[in-house]
């Protein structure tokens, strides 16, 4: 199966399914002797209607129509909550395509690891997938093919995969934008992204609530900013992820309490000492760390 000649199918359209569908329409179905298509499926009908009229879409359907979509996808994407997703393959499991490449973008995967054995026909590949990209606002109108451009895509390959479609993936993430393709499995992604992005919409979030002045921000200079620019979140979506990854969360919240128990502590006692060696430590190990992001040229 060629890129440039699948039918693609997004389940979802917000900010996420909606750039996933632009960014193919862009990078991919583009390219000269292309016959694919983007066909698309979402509750509420403005978006589709947007989709339609921008060229984005080929065919829009309703939630109550995707069963008649579904069929004539060769890779679908379910961009829908994580246990949504899982319901959505159990109501769907005789709907897709032989042969077709599903796959999900949600941020907690040990739970697809478990269910998807048990719910996949076996003529249908369910690759378990997270775009470390989006932006803050949610909605289709905020969609946009560019951020994937210089980004991280997550693969946690499974044993019932086929290796041709999990090839045909990593080519179709890469025309995408994605430049880094990193392969883990569920439980080392949950571990990981529990620290990098669950903690810190946690820590953001209390930060934003331990303000006891609404107006403090007009002494801002920047740091309260990039410290809590993550916080306006998406409630009952960040609900749902950190109780999902409550075990390996909860772990990383100990810890980040142990680190300001420490710093209280130096800070109470005026252990100058204590907070120059731990600030020194700091420093190095944050350019130790250093970025999965490469800068766009």
């Amino acid at each position: 199966m060629e890129l440039k000649k699948a039918t693609y199918g997004i389940v979802g359209l917000g900010i996420m399914g909606g750039s996933f569908a632009k960014s193919i329409r862009q990078n991919i179905l583009s390219q000269a002797g292309s016959t694919g298509k983007v066909l698309v499926c979402n509750r509420s009908t403005a978006c589709l209607s947007q989709a339609k009229s921008e060229g984005v879409a080929d065919e829009t359907y309703t939630s109550d129509k995707v069963s008649e979509m579904l069929p004539l996808c060769d890779v679908v994407f379910v961009c829908l909550y994580p246990h949504a997703t899982i319901d959505f393959m159990k109501e769907h499991r005789e709907h897709f395509k032989s042969g077709a490449i599903v796959t999900d973008i949600s941020g907690v995967k040990g739970i697809f690891e478990k269910s998807m054995p048990e719910i996949l026909r076996p003529d249908v590949d369910f690759i378990i997938g997270h775009p470390m990209a989006g932006g803050e606002k949610e909605g289709y109108a905020n969609s946009n093919a560019k951020f994937f451009i210089n980004h991280n895509y997550i693969l946690c390959p499974s044993s019932f995969n086929k290796s041709e479609n999990l090839d045909f993936m990593r080519s179709l993430v890469a025309e995408m934008g994605f430049t880094r393709i990193t392969e883990t499995t569920c439980d080392t992604h949950d571990y990981k992204i529990g620290f990098t992005s669950q903690l810190c919409h946690v820590i953001a979030s209390a930060l934003v609530e331990s303000a006891e002045d609404p107006e403090i921000t007009a002494f801002g200079g920047g740091s309260f900013e990039d410290l809590t620019r993550i916080a306006m979140i998406n409630a009952p979506l960040w609900t749902e992820l950190f109780i999902s990854n409550k075990e390996k969360l909860v772990a990383h919240i100990e810890n980040f309490e142990k680190q300001m128990e420490k710093f209280k502590k130096y800070i109470i006692e005026e252990n100058t000492e204590g907070l120059k060696e731990t600030l020194t430590h700091t420093r190095e190990q944050r350019l130790k760390m250093g970025s999965i992001r490469t800068i766009a040229k």
